[in-house]
């Protein structure tokens, strides 16, 4: 096999030698545009998870980079002039010249033919002269873009301007520090990647500029409009380097910061559709990007390499070894840019953060990508995590999620809620034995507030046949049985009705029959804010003149005063997933041009009039809340910044707190799903509208429920899902962490379940000897 490889980053000269080691037959050329010691950046991290591969693939790769890496344990958080030190996080690093030298020795020694200073000849002609050609040549791949129409790149272009810098001493940790100027927020991200010399002559070894102190990368990044605020647009090199080592100058002990060729970059990330075309193979950064925040790219780029290696191997045929690579490289790295975006993001948001306590803040940007959570950080360093829950008001041995939490004249126990689930199995409205059994089954396994599905305020507001209602007394009086059993046999839990309309999206056969499908017949009318279809072969609605919205606004009233007679805790408003109200506030599903139309403050009007008259008859004391889609996931449709205004709006006028979900708007939606996907939107309306907010979307695990809770992104957690899977989630979560206390008590009658069962004898003798093979 004749392989070509364009650029001779580690991703590529680590494909070359893998390739030429394990079939010394094959040729392996790779062209380099750069000399050999030409490089940008200073450092590179690698996980124990990437050199563990590298170490099985290639021990002579791996002894030599052993040789030089610097290790370290500890993370510093710099904020307001206050360090937090979090340890057990374990990093090796080692410079990237030093990194390249390694590579360019071994693919020498293995016979790879490395041409430097030279560029790769088109992929065309490279893909007709050899079997295979790789396509490691970075972000700006020329190969990528020669063949768009098939990889179909998706380059998304980020909001903070960044610069690769380094200083001349080696941190002790890895550095967070944040700077607020009076030009906006600054920060830096600092790590070891060379050790203090203790020869007065160190190595002269190209790895950056080192001495006897080591050295550091340095990473300094901002907000576009604070570069341009603070003058960077408009300094040279020199200036803009000596200005980042002035603002940072504490962090860098005075010392100065070193260039290499660095320049001010934003940064991009990059998707593909497919990686593969022909005998044509994308690895690295020319396939994807992620953030440097998580230390990332070139590990990515490594573990392509091992992988695109070890599928050549066991395929039988070029085809299908590509096709292998892909499949199992893209779950991995579609996870990596998750967790990266979420980064990424986080430090956009910075400014959103700055008012919490220090160590909040420091567990917030230490978890900040989901890949740090509460219990993993209480593994790492028991004495940092155990200090952020004190500040936060956890009494001892009591997780976060099972401190209270009061809303208005509610005070729920812990910070667990059953997510409303639409159950689809009432007749004419009426819930029965089922809805007993479901919602008594999920309040008597221990969460603090448990929802109903929504209950709807007429008989043509309805989704399906089998949709709850609130608009007969009969319906009131079987809700009474619901709420009598749950305040009785599960005393301290809260149950809430969740009333809204289905507007356009109404009349649709039960959701396991077709989900947002038509009834085949006995087909009700449809109303909402325009006549618009929900999708293609859907019903189109009449639009609600005026008269109609008043009739809807007492529907729900009238619905309110049954749901306060009939014994619910809480009442949510259902503004959300592109139902009636819902489809007021989107600018995709309003057209109107009366004056509940137009601009955002005429299109939030009809649904803060049905808040007001709902608060109107719903008992003081009682808390209500509002359900919004804070993005529509469709250009055009409602933003995140537009559901700061609209959370404003509704906690302006009363709302207890915002449950913040996204999208089922519009048919034609692109949401970006992912664990705890949902969450980044509930945290910046908590931040900025200034009003609690309860998240959900795939929030799965009670670890997940604890991150997000004591880093301060939200204040309750609705799950779904898993209270579907296991209706007492709430009390095996508690019995899972070792809690007892009163955020969670188990009904007398199960207390002999607090304990989880023995799977099994698991203290069988273990073998004396192990022989190898």
């Amino acid at each position: 096999m004749r392989v070509a490889i364009i650029g001779g980053g580690p991703g590529g000269l680590y494909a070359a030698a893998l390739l030429k080691r394990l079939d010394p037959t094959r040729e392996v050329t790779v062209w380099e545009r750069n000399a050999p010691d030409e490089t940008f950046g200073f450092g590179v991290v690698l996980s124990d998870e990437t050199l563990g591969g590298i170490e099985h693939a290639d021990p002579v790769v791996y002894e030599a980079l052993q040789r030089d890496f610097v290790r370290w344990d500890d993370i510093d958080i710099v904020h307001r002039g206050v360090t937090h030190r979090s340890g057990g996080h374990g990093f090796a690093a080692l410079g990237r010249r030093r990194l390249l030298a390694i590579l360019h020795e071994r693919c020498r020694s293995l016979g790879v033919d490395l041409r430097f200073s030279t560029e790769a000849p088109h992929p065309d002609p490279l893909s007709a002269e050899y079997d295979l050609v790789i396509a490691a040549d970075g972000v700006n791949s020329t190969t990528r873009a020669a063949h768009a129409d098939v990889f179909g790149p998706q380059v998304t272009t980020h909001r903070c301007r960044y610069i690769w810098l380094a200083a001349d001493f080696a941190f002790d940790a890895f550095r967070f520090e944040i700077a607020e100027t009076e030009h906006g927020v600054m920060q830096l991200h600092g790590y070891p990647y060379a050790h203090p010399s203790p020869d007065p002559h160190p190595s002269t070894r190209p790895s950056g500029p080192t001495n006897q102190f080591g050295a550091s990368t340095v990473i300094v990044e901002m907000r576009e409009e604070v570069w341009k605020a603070a003058g960077f647009d408009d300094v040279t090199p020199r200036e803009s380097i000596e200005r980042c080592a002035k603002i940072f100058t504490d962090a860098l002990r005075g010392r100065p910061l070193h260039s290499n060729n660095s320049a001010w970059t934003t940064f991009r990330t990059v998707v593909n559709d497919r990686w593969s075309h022909g005998n044509v193979v994308l690895l690295g950064d020319a396939a994807h990007t992620a953030h440097f925040s998580i230390g990332s790219g070139t590990k990515l780029a490594v573990e392509d390499a091992l992988a695109l290696a070890a599928c050549l191997r066991e395929q039988p045929t070029l085809a299908t070894a590509l096709a292998a690579y892909e499949e199992e490289r893209k779950p991995v790295v579609a996870s990596t840019q998750r967790a990266a975006r979420a980064s990424l993001e986080w430090f956009e948001d910075l400014s959103r953060h700055l008012g919490q306590p220090p160590r909040q803040f420091a567990f917030n940007l230490l978890t900040r990508s989901r890949r740090v959570t509460h219990d993993n950080l209480r593994l790492r360093d028991a004495h940092f995590t155990g200090a952020v829950e004190r500040e936060f008001g956890c009494p001892p041995g009591t997780p976060p999620m099972f401190t209270p939490f009061r809303l208005r004249g509610l005070t729920l126990r812990n910070r667990v809620v059953v997510s409303p689930m639409d159950m689809y199995s009432a007749t004419d409205g009426v819930p029965g034995d089922f809805h007993l059994v479901h919602l008594g089954a999920r309040a008597l396994g221990g969460a603090g507030l448990v929802m109903t599905e929504m209950v709807c305020v007429s008989e043509e507001g309805r989704i399906t046949p089998g949709c709850a209602g609130l608009y007969t007394g009969r319906q009131a009086e079987a809700w009474r049985r619901v709420t009598d059993f749950v305040h009785t046999r599960a005393p301290g839990t809260a149950i809430g009705v969740q009333l809204g309309h289905s507007g356009r999206k109404g009349s649709t056969k039960l959701m396991w029959e077709g989900m947002d499908e038509p009834l085949p017949h006995g087909n009700w009318p449809l109303v909402a804010a325009s006549p618009l279809p929900y999708k293609p072969g859907s019903q189109t609605p009449r639009q609600l003149s005026r008269a109609q919205l008043t009739d809807v606004r007492e529907q729900f009233t009238a619905a309110a005063w049954r749901a306060a007679r009939a014994g619910f805790d809480l009442l949510e408003l259902h503004c959300a997933h592109g139902y009636l109200l819902s489809g007021f506030l989107s600018p995709l599903t309003n057209r109107r041009t009366d004056t509940y139309g137009g601009s955002p403050e005429r299109r939030l009007r009809f649904p803060l009039e049905v808040f007001d008259a709902v608060r109107a008859v719903w008992p003081a004391e009682r808390p209500m809340t509002v359900r919004i889609s804070a993005t529509d996931w469709a250009g055009g449709g409602t933003t995140a910044e537009d559901a700061v205004e609209i959370a404003r709006a509704f906690a302006a006028h009363g709302a207890d707190a915002i449950d913040v979900s996204t999208g089922q708007v519009v048919a034609e939606e692109r949401p970006e799903f992912g664990r705890s996907y949902q969450t980044p939107f509930a945290d910046r309306i908590r931040h900025e509208a200034g009003v609690p907010v309860i998240a959900v979307g795939a929030i799965s695990s009670w670890d997940d429920v604890n991150s997000l809770i004591l880093a301060g992104r939200t204040d309750l957690c609705a799950l779904g899902r898993p209270h579907l899977y296991d209706p007492h989630w709430t009390l095996h979560a508690a019995a899972e962490q070792g809690y007892e206390g009163p955020g969670v008590v188990w009904p007398a009658p199960y207390r002999a379940g607090s304990r989880r069962p023995q799977t099994g004898r698991t203290d069988a003798p273990k073998p004396r000897l192990s022989l190898g093979g």
